[in-house]
Order: structure tokens, then sequence, then C-alpha cells
């Protein structure tokens, strides 16, 4: 019997990622992805403003309408954990220790603010979309066309024990390293690319946070 994931998502590349290498990752499952792009800004009239994550009430109204709607369906996020607003839930109150422990605090924040439906599994990309085209460092200057600066992608990678570590300071941040080295880097149009190539096995044997998600979608297919 097939189920059905509705997952609210960042912006266009997420949604990407959603169609081109998760979704059919999970066809063998019958487990079927609908993503939904966060709304930014709603208009009476018009098309609204969507992409990127403003503040929490916003996130909050649409999560609730696919809450809502979900019927027997999960609701999931995949929202960036950098730069994450600070009046989320659990923002306030992270405990020191490493990001792991950290980002799943505010998961559970997050979860306990809904008041903790058995269908809503939130998560957020440690620290964001873009750790995880570490996880195989020949591929994404493969796509940029720099296979000369693979030498150096590939050094932040060995710096850190996993991508997700690749941390949260501004300077720092998987997407600044990636437009430091790759200034004609496009996330909505490179970052997906390649993490197809890179391939959902790999993310997961060097993403632990992302793997745990994983397993859990599996979890829910299986049931």
């Amino acid at each position: 019997m097939s189920k059905r994931a509705l997952i609210l998502v960042e912006g266009q590349t997420e949604e990407r990622f959603v169609k081109d290498v998760l979704a059919p990752a999970f066809l063998n499952r019958d487990l079927y992805f609908f993503p939904t792009i966060l709304v930014t800004k709603r208009v009476k009239s018009g098309p609204n403003f969507k992409g990127g994550v403003t503040n929490f009430r916003k996130f909050q109204n649409d999560a609730q309408r696919l809450l809502n709607s979900a019927g027997d369906a999960l609701v999931t996020t995949m929202l960036d954990y950098y730069g994450l607003p600070t009046d989320f839930p659990g923002m306030d109150a992270r405990p020191n220790g490493p990001p792991l422990v950290r980002v799943k605090h505010v998961e559970q924040a997050i979860l306990e603010q809904f008041e903790s439906p058995p269908n809503f599994l939130p998560f957020l990309a440690l620290h964001e979309f873009e750790a995880w085209l570490f996880a195989s460092p020949a591929e994404l200057p493969r796509v940029m066309a720099e296979n000369k600066k693979l030498a150096q992608f590939a050094a932040i990678r060995a710096s850190v024990q996993t991508p997700e570590e690749i941390n949260e300071r501004p300077q720092f941040a998987p997407s600044k390293r990636i437009e430091a080295l790759f200034p004609a880097y496009k996330k909505n149009l490179h970052g997906p690319a390649a993490a197809g190539r890179i391939g959902l096995d790999r993310i997961r044997a060097e993403c632990p946070h992302f793997a745990s998600w994983l397993s859990k979608l599996e979890a829910f297919a299986a049931t």
C-alpha cells in the first residue's frame, strides 16, 4: 500500500533535491513525496512570494496547513539549521555540545510546539543543504568544471569528521566555503546536480543526521 510524505522545503533547491534525488530512491518502497516551498509572504491578489525562512510564525502557518490536510500522510521538513531565525522554538535554550545535540534539541522543540502529532517529523539540515555536497568532494568541482580546485575542496572535507560539522559561523558555513571556491556556484542549479551525482547512499554514509532522517522515512514507509 502506497504512502505519502508532505515535505515543507526552504526553496527551489530543496524542492529539486526532493523530486530528483530523494523521491526516486523511495519509489520501490511505495513512499511518494510532495514538496511544498515555504511561503514568505502571502498577498490577497497575485502570486505569493516563496522561499526562505523569515520567522517561526510564517513557518508555523505553512506547517499547520500541511498537517491539517495531511490525512494519513507524514509531514516533514527540509530547512537549513544554519541561519534559522532565533524565534524558532528551542533556539534560545540550545545546550552546549556538538552540533548534532543542538540541532536535535531544536527539532524536538519544534515538534513539541505543535503538540507532538505522531505524523510530524521536523528535520533541519545540519548545517545546511550545501554540507551534503562535501560527502563526495570530487563531484561539485566536476559539476562546476573546475577540477583544478578539487584538492582545496577535499581539504575542507578532510578538516572535519563529517560534512555536517562544517560549522555555522557565517564565513565558515558550507555555502560560504563553496561560494569562496566557486564564485559561479548557483545553489538551485549546481547544488541538486552535484547531490544527484553523489547519491543518497554516499550522503547517508557521510552525514549521520541526514542518515537518521532517512531511516525514519524508511520506517514510516514500512509501517
